[in-house]
């Protein structure tokens, strides 16, 4: 991520301090744990008001420009929620917790888990989809 993206993302981060439901926490988390994935280029997509988007890829991926984006919808900044997203086809969901999302990522069938509150056992398997699709990216 370059240096002025990554500013964004710390302003914002920085900055989120309505926070009833505890997702800062989910969102951070899920951050540093892309962050320590080998292999990962991240970037940051600001849209007040709509979203703000951490969107991650791996540096072998050729077909798309990523595999898992970590939404923070922004519709009520005092009441923020996640949504995170990967291509249908690079995520596994043995427990049934995500959402089917037809042309729900860039256009692209997704599975969606939305997170309206602070909750790690989520936020565990979260990463654990996180990981399988990096894996599945990797070879893209």
């Amino acid at each position: 991520m370059d240096t002025l993206l990554a500013d964004k993302l710390a302003t914002f981060i920085d900055t989120w301090t309505a926070d009833p439901n505890n997702t800062r926490d989910c969102f951070t988390a899920l951050k540093s744990h892309l962050e320590g994935l080998d292999g990962i280029r991240l970037d940051f997509v600001p849209r007040p008001g709509i979203t703000f988007s951490l969107r991650a890829a791996h540096e072998n991926q050729t077909r798309r420009n990523l595999f898992a984006m970590v939404d923070v919808i922004d519709d009520d900044p005092a009441d923020r929620w996640l949504s995170v997203c990967f291509y249908n086809d690079l995520v596994d969901d043995p427990k049934d917790l995500g959402d089917e999302v037809p042309g729900g990522l860039l256009g692209e069938d997704a599975k969606c888990f939305d997170l309206y509150e602070g909750d790690d056992d989520m936020v565990r398997y979260i990463k654990e989809r996180l990981d399988k699709a990096c894996l599945s990216a990797s070879g893209e």
